[in-house]
């Protein structure tokens, strides 16, 4: 018999457990992770439960009658481990519309977790959104780099690499917080001009967050004469390395100083993961692909791969 406890703070050394030896883990449902911008969402994560096993664990946050898996996190979908079975998670799907009901939850949006960052095939959840009434409404296409084996790089941005190396460009592990002010900085410059928006997370975060994961949060900043010019902070994961932040400044673009980092990623983990995630070229509100953007990640290697969100009505 499947049941549903809401996580507590008590739970937390259970849960962080269970994450870490799931079929799909990811360290940012570590509850260290999580739980570091808990002030800006209501947490609702949940704990599914056959008998006394726990067999299943849910990232969501809540606002007014809606629950979100996450709010405050790229995706959010069931954590399971290699026991999970299509059956049983149909069942979990049952219990949340129960609970939801009971709960007075309209609404269920869910963000599923793509599947390259699986050690194990882990989409029982999708099958079960159909099964239960679920619908697609977003698609966002992101990059997927096969890190063994990736589509040929064009002639222009091999040239920029060689170019970013005739320059003298350095490429350092720089996670102390000077540098990721600097980097943080330049981002933010960057979005705020083009995009007129700024970084989820400030320097002081990607800090705390680095010296609580340092194995899985890393800045590969671009140094020419001693000055950072572009850079990218990416989170490691077991199958997976994501370019969670990228940035170059006018500088850095001209002499291809992002290109010798990013290259420096994929020869940096080429022989230990699989996938050099990108992330997204679109954006959530309307369907709109930003050509120059993706043509820029598709130069690396990489050809898309989808994000998807589902909504279910309770």
């Amino acid at each position: 018999m499947i049941s549903i406890r809401r996580y507590c703070e008590q739970d937390k050394e259970k849960w962080n457990a269970f994450n870490s030896n799931s079929k799909n883990c990811l360290f940012m449902f570590d509850r260290n992770y999580m739980d570091y911008h808990s002030d800006r969402f209501v947490d609702h994560s949940l704990m599914f439960f056959d008998d006394d096993e726990l067999i299943a664990i849910l990232p969501l946050s809540q606002k007014e009658d809606l629950l979100i898996s996450h709010g405050g996190l790229t995706y959010g979908g069931f954590i399971s481990d290699n026991k999970m079975k299509q059956h049983t998670m149909n069942e979990c799907f049952d219990k949340l519309v129960e609970y939801s009901k009971e709960n007075e939850i309209k609404k269920v949006r869910y963000k599923v977790i793509p599947y390259i960052y699986h050690k194990q095939p882990a989409e029982e959840d999708r099958y079960a959104l159909y099964a239960h009434g679920g619908r697609l409404i977003t698609v966002d296409a992101s990059t997927y780099v096969k890190l063994a084996d990736p589509c040929k790089m064009p002639k222009g941005r091999k040239a920029q690499i060689s170019r970013a190396k005739r320059e003298k460009v350095e490429i350092r592990i720089s996670d102390d917080l000077d540098s990721y002010t600097d980097f943080i900085t330049l981002e933010n410059k960057v979005l705020e001009e083009k995009h007129d928006t700024h970084a989820v997370h400030t320097a002081d975060e990607l800090k705390m967050l680095h010296d609580r994961f340092p194995d899985n949060i890393h800045l590969y900043a671009a140094y020419r004469n001693t000055s950072l010019i572009a850079g990218t902070v990416v989170f490691v994961y077991d199958e997976v390395v994501h370019t969670q932040y990228m940035a170059a400044s006018d500088e850095a673009r001209h002499i291809g100083a992002l290109d010798l980092a990013v290259n420096t990623v994929m020869e940096e983990y080429k022989d230990s993961r699989k996938w050099l995630d990108f992330g997204i070229s679109t954006e959530h509100d309307r369907i709109y692909l930003n050509e120059g953007l993706i043509s820029q990640k598709e130069g690396f290697g990489g050809r898309t791969g989808v994000y998807e969100i589902w909504e279910m009505d309770i």
